[in-house]
């Protein structure tokens, strides 16, 4: 049974042969391996096209900024499986991705998302971005939803991560109509919610990119393909240096039973 319409049993991301195999148009063996690094792999079999060096720039700078800060939940979740079962490290690896969603390590996308719709719609009512921030933002307010891209519990004064990719963006000239319109939501957030919330990382990570012209709907590979660099990390020292039981034994520690007696 198919589900929506599927017409065209087409893929251009890869085919081979005895002799060669072919990736976006390219030969694996003589184009691509010892030619490029994995970072430009990463953008051609993304969007199909190589990254120009600005491109290839900020995609490893977001890669890089993303990958690792500490304990998280998926780091957790990773070595907890792990200890639970050493066997499956891909288990692991999968248990740490997912829960990528729309509060932790997800959030790119969907403040990606958000940013994107306000600058559609700036352009299409012919709107100032700031009104048309304002907008989006008491529409979320008025759903209770939080701001996607600001705040964030450890960093109160500003991510580091994300002011850094700013800056950089600026320094690169590739600031376009993306991060003015994350400029924009943060200078209407004060007047909407009565403070002042800075900009995440999460807030960064989608608005530079899509300035740079990565693809919206691949956003959140972006958090994916860094975090899985850094649960192997942290499955490879949970190997040698175990603290998943540590971790679990601390999670029963900190929860009280209220259920009947």
């Amino acid at each position: 049974m198919r589900i929506g319409k599927q017409n065209q049993p087409f893929s251009a991301i890869s085919t081979s042969t005895p002799e060669t195999i072919t990736v976006r148009g390219k030969d694996l063996c003589k184009d691509l391996i010892g030619k490029i690094d994995f970072t430009e792999y990463f953008w051609l079999l993304v969007t199909g096209t190589e990254p120009t060096p600005t491109q290839r720039f900020f995609a490893d700078a977001v890669l890089v900024s993303i990958a690792e800060h500490g304990l998280v939940p998926s780091v957790v979740a990773a070595r907890m499986t792990y200890a639970a079962a050493p066997e499956a490290f891909q288990g692991a690896v999968a248990s740490g991705l997912l829960g990528c969603g729309s509060v932790v390590l997800g959030s790119a996308e969907v403040c990606g998302r958000f940013i994107s719709e306000l600058v559609d719609q700036a352009r299409s009512e012919n709107l100032e971005f700031e009104e048309a921030a304002r907008r989006g933002v008491q529409a979320l307010r008025a759903e209770k939803k939080a701001i996607p891209g600001f705040g964030h519990p450890l960093h109160a004064d500003g991510d580091p991560r994300g002011n850094l990719l700013l800056k950089l963006a600026e320094e690169k000239e590739v600031a376009g109509s993306h991060i003015r319109m994350l400029y924009a939501v943060r200078k209407v957030i004060p007047e909407i919610i009565g403070r002042d919330l800075p900009i995440n990382v999460n807030g960064a990570i989608p608005t530079v990119m899509l300035d740079v012209g990565f693809p919206l709907d691949a956003l959140k590979g972006i958090s994916l393909l860094a975090r899985t660099a850094s649960l192997i990390g942290h499955l490879q020292e949970e190997a040698e240096r175990p603290i998943g039981f540590i971790l679990s034994n601390h999670a029963a520690e900190a929860i009280s039973y209220d259920g009947p007696e």
